[in-house]
Order: C-alpha cells, then sequence, then structure tokens
C-alpha cells in the first residue's frame, strides 16, 4: 500500500493526520475532512479501518488532555445504544461497495450537518432539550446513530456534538466527554474493522507515520481551543462537517 503511494498522496495524508489531532483537541468538525481526504487517497472501505488506528491514538492524546472535563454521567448514558449500531454498521460495510460506501459516509455527514442547521434555525439560540436522563428513548437513539456513523464512515462525530449541545454541555466538558466516548467506542471497533479485513498490516504500518503529524495537529488544538468562544466552537464544527459532506458526495 505504501508504496503506491504518490506525493500527493502522502500530503493528503499527512494533512488527515493533522486535522485528526487538531480534532481530538479542539474542533471536531475538522475529523470529518480528514474522513474525506482518506477516502480520496485510498479505497473508502480500506480508508475506515486505515484511519481507525489513527482515531484511537488521537483518543489517547484527547483522554490526557481533557480527562478531568468528561461527563460520566452521559458517556454511559449513551453506551447502551452504540452496541446495536456498531453491529448493524459492521453488516452494512460488509454488503456495500466501495462507491456505496463514499455516498454513505457524505450522505451520513450530509444528514447530521442539516439536522444541525435546521436546529439552529428554529431555536434562535443554542438548541436544548430535556436531559438524557428524563428522556431515555432519545440517548438510546443518539448511541445507536453513533454506533452506526462511526462504524460506517468514521462520523459519529458530527452525531455526538449535536447530541452534546443540546444537552447544554459546556465546551470544555463537551471535549472532555467526547474524548471518553469514542475511545472506547473506537476500541470496541477493532475486532469488526479486523473481521472485515479493513485493519491490516499495510494500514497500521502506514497510521505509524502519520502518528507524528497527529500529534502537531494536537499541540496547535490544544493552543487554539483556548482562544475560542462556545458559539465560536460550536459554527465552525458545524460548518467543517458540512464542507466535509459536500466534497465526499460530490466526489462520489
Amino acid at each position: 500500500m505504501i508504496g503506491h503511494l504518490s506525493v500527493v498522496d502522502w500530503t493528503l495524508l499527512v494533512v488527515a493526520g493533522l486535522m485528526v489531532g487538531f480534532a481530538k483537541t479542539a474542533v471536531g468538525g475538522v475529523g470529518a475532512l480528514a474522513v474525506v481526504l482518506f477516502a480520496a487517497v485510498l479505497p473508502a472501505r480500506t480508508s475506515t479501518g486505515a484511519l481507525l488506528p489513527l482515531l484511537i491514538a488521537g483518543d489517547i492524546v484527547a483522554v490526557s488532555t481533557y480527562h478531568r472535563h468528561g461527563s460520566v454521567q452521559h458517556l454511559f448514558r449513551l453506551l447502551p445504544g452504540v452496541v446495536p449500531g456498531l453491529l448493524l454498521g459492521a453488516l452494512f460495510v460488509g454488503q456495500v461497495d466501495d462507491r456505496a460506501m463514499k455516498l454513505a459516509i457524505g450522505g451520513i455527514l450530509m444528514l447530521l450537518s442539516a439536522i444541525q442547521v435546521v436546529q439552529r434555525a428554529t431555536s434562535g439560540s443554542r438548541p436544548r432539550v430535556p436531559q438524557p436522563g428524563v428522556h431515555p428513548v432519545w440517548t438510546l437513539a443518539a448511541g445507536a446513530t453513533a454506533g452506526f456513523t462511526t462504524m460506517t464512515a468514521n462520523a459519529a462525530g458530527p452525531v455526538m456534538t449535536l447530541y452534546l449541545i443540546m444537552a447544554g454541555l459546556p465546551m470544555l466538558e463537551m471535549l472532555g466527554t467526547g474524548a471518553w466516548f469514542f475511545l472506547v467506542v473506537n476500541l470496541l471497533k477493532v475486532p469488526l474493522s479486523t473481521s472485515l479485513h479493513l485493519i491490516t498490516p499495510p494500514t497500521l504500518l502506514l497510521d505509524l507515520w502519520l502518528v507524528p503529524g497527529m500529534l502537531v495537529g494536537a499541540i496547535v488544538g490544544r493552543r487554539i481551543i483556548r482562544r475560542l468562544r462556545q458559539r465560536q466552537f460550536e459554527l465552525v464544527t458545524l460548518a467543517l462537517s458540512t464542507a466535509a459532506a459536500a466534497v465526499l458526495a460530490w466526489t462520489a
């Protein structure tokens, strides 16, 4: 795999690595752009497995940075819905071809971005819903959707962003809860991705080469997040998720 990559391919993958690190410590929407770049360089199905170990490395950095800010309450209420979503996503990935995967990734990102736009347009401010402990069905649905989207497209970031914004969490608590959530969920995805032959020795070697760039992105993210206000954080995340979805759907 590595031997067949061009200079342009390597450049795009390094940029994607930087974006992964930045997304894990700052603006999660950048992660959607990393998904797009991986799918542009590698076959779409292969890209989902190739990106996973790099995401886990980024999750470890994010947890080490924001572990004190995570909400255990929200984390454990989301997880029961994740497993069915992961299994359904694995079944989907095992049945579709590369073009269908690309369209699915782009479609999922566009749908989730559209939901966030509608929420903002109808509320006029930060959207609010009752806390997940009052409405467990909503929490279960959010967990299942996150499980499916992360298994099929490594694209659960917009789901979690929408859920945590609607739950009314402040910026650092969103980052901390998201860090713990994605570390647990991405580790759960490893045996499924391995059984589908999406994680292989060549993809692991590729990820190893991209880890330094991911760490640089994480450092930059930690510095920038201190300068962002809550509303700026949410708007930038939404804008980048939407842009990534449009690009991927257009190139499918």
